[in-house]
């Protein structure tokens, strides 16, 4: 278990040192207070973990001191110490939300597992409720059998073992998240936490805060403490996505956290030693990023260990069945409908689109097929216009009039005039695209914009 703070809250001096002595050795670090409103004021202040407390007190007793915690957002676990007369009074704190009691004189070893099983519950709790966030998010699944895809699950089955950080490229919807998650689920830890961010979805002034966590006051609007991903992820995978969308003086402190391997929340100066790996991601061109000074290159080299691209929709198109596939089953059950089966003329219209939006628009568009067709079969006239058209030069040419001439020349012409312009179109006039899209060198794409005169 790493490090904790405890707060110990009692009147006698001599009961205080020998709890912190105990706590010492179990590698905690201790804040003590002789009251209620003395320890009342520290949790305010500093981040903490587990508080201890005398039952009997002068001023505000352990109760009230209980009640107090969580009325001001506090939901630190509370271990109530007290005589043998005054055992009722521990069970009512136990119904008033306290975790468990000790009776004095007590048994160190005792003691020693009440405090470990309440920071485990305490721990438990917060791993539980971002679970029950994350499942509300949807996880999904990494799908293909592509020789692109097959290429990716190789890397990712070379680097799961190891704690050495990733960097994931590749465009939007891709899958790169997947990707990350599929590293931590095959890595030995597994067992805790995957905790994903997605620092350009986050407004600047507020991602240091959900990085690092804040106390209490730390700035206007922290009206309790939080725990940050990073500490949320201890002993898992933090997964930083759109890494290039965070402020350089960010990054700064992002690479501090990586070196020294401890973080400090918002409005406090306690480290907090962690164990995490880290796996970030980017839609952007990092190396144009480093030029343009948006990425730091020392936080780079500290990313950049180990590196995975993923291809986009339109390089693996042989996927696009076992995928559409899935969605139509995923939405079959969320719309509660039955699962209906695929045209084959609306799988060739899905196979002969470039998919800008890779994945995430062709689930997208599934889901939209759905509705649309009400539970019969999804056909050409359940998809988006766009997609449609994509493909109608090549179906026209494929099926000619009997009259129509067969010159080859003139055949082969036309399309590969249609073919670019279609490429052209889809990715907007984007040259290096357009090349990528058709497999050809920038070079000839040039020559045969001018030779065709296409704009």
């Amino acid at each position: 278990m790493s490090k904790r703070q405890v707060l110990v809250v009692d009147d006698e001096p001599k009961m205080q040192r020998i709890l912190e002595i105990m706590l010492h050795k179990m590698g905690h670090d201790v804040l003590l207070a002789a009251d209620g409103q003395e320890a009342l004021k520290l949790a305010q202040s500093v981040p903490i973990d587990l508080v201890m407390t005398d039952l009997r007190m002068p001023g505000m007793d352990g109760v009230a001191l209980l009640t107090a915690l969580r009325e001001h957002g506090i939901e630190a676990p509370v271990i109530v110490l007290t005589a043998h007369g005054t055992v009722e009074s521990a069970v009512a704190a136990m119904k008033n939300g306290a975790y468990d009691y000790i009776l004095r004189p007590f048994d160190v070893d005792a003691v020693e597992i009440v405090i470990r099983r309440a920071l485990a519950l305490e721990r438990v709790q917060r791993e539980n409720q971002f679970l029950r966030e994350e499942v509300e998010k949807g996880w999904g699944e990494f799908i293909g059998r592509s020789a692109a895809m097959q290429q990716q699950y190789e890397f990712i089955r070379h680097v799961a073992n190891s704690s050495t950080s990733v960097l994931i490229l590749g465009e939007s919807g891709t899958g790169k998240e997947l990707a990350a998650r599929a590293i931590h689920r095959a890595s030995p830890r597994r067992e805790a936490l995957f905790v994903p961010i997605n620092c350009a979805a986050i407004p600047p002034d507020l991602l240091e805060s959900e990085l690092f966590g804040h106390s209490k006051g730390a700035f206007t609007g922290a009206f309790k403490e939080r725990v940050g991903k990073f500490e949320m992820a201890d002993g898992g995978t933090i997964f930083l996505d759109e890494v290039t969308e965070m402020r350089p003086p960010l990054q700064a402190k992002l690479l501090r956290v990586l070196q020294e391997k401890e973080v400090e929340r918002l409005g406090s100066n306690r480290s907090i030693s962690i164990d995490i790996r880290v796996i970030a991601a980017s839609n952007q061109d990092v190396r144009r990023a480093l030029q343009q000074g948006t990425l730091r290159e020392d936080l780079f080299y500290r990313l950049n260990v180990f590196t995975i691209t993923m291809p986009p929709l339109r390089d693996r198109v042989e996927d696009v069945p076992l995928l559409a596939d899935y969605f139509i089953e995923k939405y079959a059950v969320k719309l509660g409908r039955g699962r209906p089966t695929i045209s084959t003329a609306a799988l060739t219209h899905l196979q002969s689109y470039a998919w800008p939006g890779n994945v995430r628009e062709l689930e997208n568009v599934i889901e939209r097929a759905l509705v649309l067709g009400q539970g019969e079969q999804i056909d050409t006239r359940h998809l988006p216009p766009e997609i449609v058209s994509a493909a109608e030069p090549l179906a026209s040419l494929a099926a000619p009039a009997p009259a129509q001439r067969l010159a080859l020349i003139p055949a082969v012409e036309h399309l590969e005039k249609m073919l670019l312009s279609q490429a052209l179109q889809q990715v907007a006039g984007n040259k290096a695209k357009a090349a990528r899209l058709l497999d050809i060198s920038e070079r000839t794409l040039w020559y045969k914009i001018k030779k065709y005169g296409l704009s």
